[in-house]
């Protein structure tokens, strides 16, 4: 399993999400906009996205911190 959050700093949703990540024994790859990515960069991978955290999972959009608790829920 591989994921992806895309993530901005001070960020208290994002950091658990990659909090929670972790305890499932996930690896991510994080895309900070605060430091290597852009806002653009997000839109072109989720062109809806009006808030960080956007996590996606083996290239399937998640969505947000809530919806990754939930995902977790089902598995």
């Amino acid at each position: 399993m591989k994921a992806i959050v895309w993530s901005k700093n001070a960020c208290p949703f994002c950091d658990q999400a990659k909090g929670l990540l972790k305890m499932k024994g996930i690896e991510f790859e994080e895309r900070n906009m605060s430091k290597d990515w852009t806002k653009e960069q997000l839109m072109a991978a989720v062109p809806n996205a009006r808030t960080v955290p956007q996590i996606f999972i083996d290239d399937k959009l998640i969505g947000g911190f809530q919806e990754l608790k939930k995902h977790f829920e089902k598995v």
